[in-house]
């Protein structure tokens, strides 16, 4: 699990940091809130960790934030407010759980876990238009005809429906499909034109869309 710690407490989020390490989870740090926004701009969290009181920008405003750009990041606030007014503003801005300081790492732990696992696809398959993708059986069929992709492309292709209409960042979907080893750019350029062939090429339309400077994106006809 990758999690973002916005927190202006460096002794907290290092304490945090610490205890989630040990549970297998990768951390990554912004120190306000205006830092923290960009941070989760700039990269994929499985769940963000937002304090409310923050220098520069209040958690409230980060989430905000994040949600009118449309990322919908699982986001944790940890705050040591506990009226109802706060719980309420919190969820009235987008949050998605929440918990009081001081918080037992183990219950902090279980709600991430929780959160993360509300995130992924609650089925079996997923279609976008008329691409459906089986999940346990790691295939996808097209207009009901069965696509023959590699590995690599079925990885790609995964992270792509998930995300859909989100568009993914090069890099992120190089993480996703090479989890424990660099690629390099041609490698990846043929997996992804093995990957238009087989899902684009047959078809009247394309799915895959190629947003130059930004990433690639899996979506409908009319989207």
């Amino acid at each position: 699990m990758n999690i973002l710690i916005v927190e202006d407490d460096a002794d907290l989020a290092a304490a945090m940091s610490d205890y989630l390490l040990l549970q297998g989870a990768e951390c990554d740090f912004a120190y306000h809130g205006e830092s923290g926004l960009a941070r989760a701009q700039e990269c994929r969290f499985d769940v963000i960790i937002l304090d409310l009181m923050l220098p520069k920008m209040r958690g409230f405003e980060v989430c905000k934030q994040l949600r009118k750009q449309g990322n919908f990041t699982p986001i944790l606030m940890l705050t040591a407010c506990d009226t109802n007014t706060d719980q309420l503003t919190g969820f009235q801005a987008g949050i998605d759980d929440y918990v009081v300081k001081p918080c037992p790492m183990p219950l902090l732990w279980a709600r991430l876990q929780a959160l993360h696992r509300r995130d992924q696809p609650q089925t079996d398959q997923l279609s976008i238009d008329t691409l459906t993708l089986y999940f346990k059986e790691l295939r996808a069929t097209r207009e009901g005809d069965e696509i023959k992709l590699t590995p690599i492309g079925w990885k790609i292709l995964e992270l792509l429906a998930q995300r859909s209409p989100e568009v993914v960042s090069r890099a992120e979907l190089e993480d996703h499909a090479w989890p424990d080893s660099d690629v390099d750019a041609g490698n990846f350029n043929v997996q992804l034109h093995q990957l238009r062939k087989a899902v684009d090429k047959p078809f009247a339309y394309p799915l895959i869309h190629t947003l130059v400077g930004t990433g690639l994106c899996l979506r409908k006809k009319d989207g």
